[in-house]
């Protein structure tokens, strides 16, 4: 296998979904099953994660936002919408930061503007700590749950523990830095791009203060709530994350 893996399905006008910590390419497979159907959608593994475990992992939000314009330039895409879920949230703010003119509509799911994550279920250095401690078997065992109102019970869960497979204590350790030294509140302001937020009203990781943030300080922004779901929203309720996306897609 490649040492990059990036799923490219569909056709239309393109899609990319950026995945977050400990994800996988596959975690946005009720997405790329349904909106591929109108829209060509591109979902590349960072590097160190998922189908790319084989590659060297990235320890900055700016090279993970680098890495993916690096991959859609590959396909010769000039504009397309983007869409981020958590640590992809901010690698999607950092995109719209530095390539803001390529992006024709912008979507931050279960995210913030601020890199260690006020509110979080636990700190992001608490969380480094126990990966030196603990090892990253226990990480994977212990923080995905955390994404589901029904924990590892979720039907869908099972997507969690296909992405952490081969996932290594380096890969995992890095992001929570890259996570926990960036901040794009400054730049919210300078988001041009039609936005939408997405948020379950139960997420432990990203709070409403975090949510309220991007949607008070992006100017043409707004944001749709899910009830009684957590982190992993686009896997509780995929049908209707699915139309909420498209809808804000195909709205003119």
């Amino acid at each position: 296998m490649q040492e990059i893996y990036t799923d490219d399905i569909g056709s239309g006008f393109p899609l990319i979904l950026v995945h977050g910590y400990l994800g996988s390419s596959e975690m946005w497979k009720f997405q790329k099953d349904y909106l591929s159907k109108n829209f060509r959608i591109i979902s590349p593994a960072l590097p160190g994660f998922g189908e790319s475990y084989k590659a060297k992992s990235l320890n900055s939000i700016n090279l993970m936002a680098k890495f993916i314009i690096n991959e859609i330039d590959k396909k010769k895409i000039e504009k397309f919408n983007l869409m981020g879920h958590s640590m992809g949230g901010m690698i999607v703010q950092e995109i719209a930061k530095i390539f803001g003119e390529r992006i024709n509509k912008l979507i931050c799911f279960a995210t913030g503007p601020i890199g260690d994550i006020p509110g979080r279920f636990e700190p992001i250095n608490t969380s480094i700590k126990k990966l030196r401690e603990e090892g990253i078997k226990e990480q994977v065992k212990r923080i995905p749950p955390k994404w589901f109102v029904d924990g590892d019970k979720s039907k869908n869960y099972y997507l969690c523990q296909n992405a952490v497979k081969h996932i290594n204590e380096e890969a995992a350790h890095n992001a929570l830095v890259a996570m926990r030294d960036w901040n794009g509140l400054e730049n919210l302001k300078n988001i041009k791009n039609k936005t939408l937020v997405i948020w379950g009203d139960q997420d432990r990781s990203y709070n409403f203060d975090q949510v309220s943030l991007l949607n008070n300080n992006i100017p043409n922004c707004k944001i749709e709530i899910f009830k009684n779901c957590c982190h992993n929203v686009h896997l509780e309720e995929p049908e209707k994350f699915n139309k909420t996306v498209q809808n804000f897609l195909n709205n003119t």
